[in-house]
């Protein structure tokens, strides 16, 4: 049984109990939103999203007019699978910021705190993927997550709000560097990575801690300062945490994600911090391992562009490697 027949084999099945059941359209509704939400927590394939959204738009057919707060949850649960389905355009990231808009007009007025700030994060992350195809503006995507966190705050809420300082951090990194306040948006974005990190634990929340000491690492790695080796070390630390989590059995995309930021990272800094004059080939020799086990985790999962990227940087260092060895010998 192909993914897109056992998908529409669930939805059939979803629509006869729908039909079957001795309910209000309401409580038909809700029926169908719940089933959606089963098939959207942990898809095996783009077709149970595709279904889940179809049951949250007859969902949304079956819902009573007088219903506005239930229509406004189900709008909001099709956002966000309309935010985690793989498209090439950017035509779902516009419907679902649609959707998050539209429920929120109602969730601002009649629904839960909790409800309202989930929305506003959701919102937030679309015109953020829309502020990179210039279709929206970053500035709202912050303004979005700074509405989230007035509810998600660190002590009630310590995952949501680890995850809203990280995407705070990505957004204020992702404003061109054209003016002079770019340095404080640096340090802002440093700042809120700690802060998130400040809540989660590798124990208690080992996913977000990764992401949160992955992306830290790459602030650290990239911001503009003039302690760059210091910054350096700090991010090989952050990556080291990253990878007490990911790994190549468990997450190889991440895993490879993270090991080819480490790669980066000693590539660009002495061997001996104290002697940076003395060079870096020994880093760079770490770092060629790091890119080519990533580079083969990439090939394996059929991520070819970022294969290739790391292929033309395993060559590119390999070539500075050697250029830098003959200049040693006097060559």
């Amino acid at each position: 049984m192909t993914a897109r027949s056992r998908t529409e084999d669930q939805v059939k099945a979803a629509l006869r109990v729908v039909e079957e059941a001795e309910a209000t359209p309401e409580e038909k509704a809700e029926m169908l939103m719940e089933v959606a939400m089963g098939l959207q927590q942990k898809p095996q394939a783009a077709e149970d999203l595709e279904a889940a959204l179809q049951l949250y738009a007859l969902a949304l057919d079956l819902c009573p007019p007088e219903r506005a707060l239930l229509a406004a949850r189900i709008r909001a649960r099709r956002g966000t699978a309309l935010l985690a389905f793989p498209a090439e355009g950017p035509e779902t990231i516009v419907e679902a910021r649609e959707a998050f808009e539209t429920a929120l007009e109602t969730l601002r007025v009649e629904g839960a705190a909790e409800e309202v700030a989930e929305a506003e994060m959701n919102l937030g992350l679309a015109l953020q993927n829309l502020a990179g195809a210039q279709m929206a503006r970053i500035q709202d995507a912050i303004g979005a997550y700074q509405r989230a966190l007035r509810t998600f705050d660190r002590q009630r809420f310590p995952k949501e709000f680890a995850i809203l300082q990280n995407n705070l951090a990505t957004a204020f990194l992702s404003i061109p560097f054209t003016d002079e306040r770019g340095k404080m948006r640096e340090a802002l974005a440093v700042q809120a990575f700690e802060e998130g990190l400040s809540v989660v634990t590798l124990i208690d929340h080992p996913s977000e801690y990764a992401m949160l000491q992955n992306n830290l690492g790459n602030a650290l790695q990239y911001v503009s300062s003039s302690h760059r080796v210091e910054n350096g070390l700090r991010a090989l630390e952050a990556y080291d945490e990253a990878l007490k989590v990911r790994s190549a059995r468990t997450a190889p995309g991440e895993y490879a994600n993270t090991i080819a930021n480490k790669a980066n990272c000693l590539a660009n800094l002495p061997d001996d911090p104290a002697d940076p004059a003395a060079g870096n080939a020994g880093n760079c020799a770490a770092a060629i391992a790091l890119y080519r086990e990533a580079m083969t985790i990439f090939q394996d999962l059929g991520e070819r562009e970022k294969s290739t990227t790391l292929q033309l940087a395993i060559a590119e260092l390999a070539g500075e490697t050697e250029r830098e060895s003959l200049r040693a010998n006097g060559a």
